[in-house]
């Protein structure tokens, strides 16, 4: 299946459902619908995950401070899809314990252990360990702090990588029979009382997003996204019964914009709050796999999480943001933000100087009318319209609860479609997760990794352990799909940066939609950050040379 588009189309191609925008709530959607036999088609103006999906803390989390804002229907369905999502791809997702030193000048102990007590029965855990004490003096995990931290608090929440749960989502939105077009922007979608008639536009030459990186001149992004218009090119008509606005960020300028009501209709639409989270990445604070959690004097927290093996990523802020979301990037008074609250914590200070790489990502929060950034919920609200063909906009969410928010989104859209099918996501593996080829039955999402880590070595002792624990994790029971019929290192083509292969190239090109080197060094992989600008300039070359032009 091309990426791109086929050109003055005889007639238009007819779908049951048109899915604007590919980041995770669109792509869980298309998934989810695809699963249940509906005719999906999802278009997305970038690469998946270009914006706010590849931008999160990458966390799987309740959201423990979400309790002092009351938000308890939230937290209890973030806690209870944590372990369904872990079970699901254990190669992307793992437990992630963390570490709270008390400050009592931000809260008192008995309200953090009040807190952590519900944040421990709020949902049934199977897999997670619930939270305990720790004397910060005689632990390890208190060995980098300041010494007179001297108690604190641990409990259990997850970990993901983000871009990779997108890609995985919309993989299997097309093994159900999905149409997934990347660089594919709606332009207009024009509702009459059967259906909605859509304009998609192909750019001519992929449009690159960039993430920040020190000493890049761009550092910032596309100017649009979302599924939104922008790129110029092929155009292409299609027909859709429903239409889901599932553009981020971009999901109120879609309805004031893009959609086009049918004659004597309007088309309501939310206010969207934009709210920029940006993060920062040092290099390796400590050296114990704990995350920490800091309570800062502002009352809001930040986290210190090990990330990619020789660094710590540190965030995030709330600003409001107003104007384009798609250049959204970190400011500099957020970087010092950062570097001086994780320096209250940290022996070691960190400064301006020991940031390697930082990023931000926007987040579209329904409009409550909160004073603080901090306070706006992070729940989602599904407003289905059904005054003429069925339209569905998405209105904010949290990466944690996609699963569940698109199980609702599937439901709604039955209804609307006239057939409500049963839901199925919550006992199926995503892409990759089923590791029972590879380890027998599963036991525990965090060890059966370990032990198909094992078992890769094992089945491939030729491969560098290193370039076989970063495929185990990426791919999970897909490295079949990468390595099948390889024998040894000379059949994995030439080495264009340390550890990466042109066969695994050629596979991102032909099944993960890789059109660029950005794609495949800050989402498809995190790579980027720990190649020299010439090794990435080795990997862009290599791209350009051989580019396919299409993705599967």
């Amino acid at each position: 299946m091309s990426a791109h588009l086929d050109p003055q189309p005889t007639a238009p191609d007819a779908y049951d459902v048109l899915v604007v925008g590919g980041g995770i709530n669109g792509a869980g959607i298309a998934r989810d619908m695809a699963g249940r036999g509906w005719k999906v088609l999802l278009v997305e103006r970038d690469d998946l995950a270009s914006h706010t999906s590849s931008s999160s803390t990458k966390l799987i989390h309740g959201g423990l401070r979400y309790l002092e804002y009351y938000e308890f229907s939230l937290v209890r369905k973030a806690l209870q899809e944590r372990e369904v999502l872990l079970k699901s791809a254990p190669h992307i997702m793992w437990p992630l314990r963390f570490v709270m030193p008390h400050d009592a000048a931000m809260r008192p102990a008995w309200m953090i252990r009040i807190g952590l007590f519900m944040y421990d029965h709020l949902a049934r855990r199977e897999v997670l360990p619930g939270s305990n004490g720790v004397d910060l003096r005689r632990s390890p995990l208190g060995a980098p702090l300041k010494s007179h931290y001297t108690r604190g608090f641990v409990y259990s929440d997850g970990w993901v990588d983000d871009a990779r749960l997108v890609l995985l989502n919309a993989l299997d939105a097309q093994r159900h029979g999905a149409t997934i077009l990347t660089r594919t922007a709606c332009v207009e979608a024009q509702r009459d009382a059967e259906g909605w008639t859509a304009t998609l536009q192909g750019a001519h030459q992929e449009t690159l997003v960039r993430p920040e990186f020190p000493g890049s001149p761009s550092g910032g992004r596309t100017p649009q996204g979302g599924g939104l218009g922008g790129a110029q090119g092929i155009n292409r008509t299609v027909r859709a019964r429903a239409l889901v606005n599932a553009a981020g960020p971009w999901a109120e300028s879609f309805l004031r914009g893009v959609a086009r009501p049918a004659r004597g209709e309007t088309l309501a639409t939310k206010s969207l709050r934009l709210v920029k989270g940006s993060h920062i990445i040092v290099k390796r604070a400590f050296e114990h796999d704990h995350a920490y959690i800091f309570q800062n004097p502002d009352k809001r927290i930040i986290f210190a999480i090990p990330y990619e093996r020789d660094f710590t990523l540190i965030g995030t802020t709330d600003v409001e943001l107003q104007g384009d979301p798609g250049v959204a990037r970190i400011a500099s008074d957020e970087q010092a933000y950062l570097c001086e609250q994780a320096s209250r914590y940290f022996k070691k200070a960190i400064s301006n100087d020991d940031v390697v790489w930082s990023y931000a990502g926007v987040r579209p929060l329904l409009d409550d009318a909160s004073g603080d950034p901090s306070a706006v919920t992070r729940d989602y609200l599904l407003e289905p319209q059904r005054d003429g063909a069925p339209l569905l906009s998405v209105w904010g969410g949290k990466i944690t609860t996609f699963r569940k928010l698109a199980e609702d989104a599937a439901d709604l859209l039955g209804d609307m479609l006239g057939q409500r099918r049963a839901p199925w996501t919550q006992a199926a593996f995503l892409p990759g997760g089923d590791l029972s080829g590879w380890i027998g039955a599963a036991q525990r999402p965090d060890t059966d990794f370990e032990r198909f880590v094992a078992a890769v070595g094992a089945r491939h002792p030729w491969l560098p352990a290193e370039v076989a624990r970063r495929w185990a994790r990426a791919y999970g029971s897909r490295i079949d799909h990468l390595i099948a019929t390889s024998q040894s290192l000379a059949d994995l083509g030439q080495e264009v940066a340390p550890g990466l292969y042109e066969i695994e190239l050629r596979y991102l090109q032909r099944e993960e939609w890789v059109l660029s080197a950005d794609d495949v060094l800050w989402r498809r992989s995190k790579l980027g950050l720990h190649y020299t600008e010439a090794q990435r300039e080795a990997v862009k070359q290599w791209m350009t040379s051989n580019n396919q032009g299409a993705a599967a």
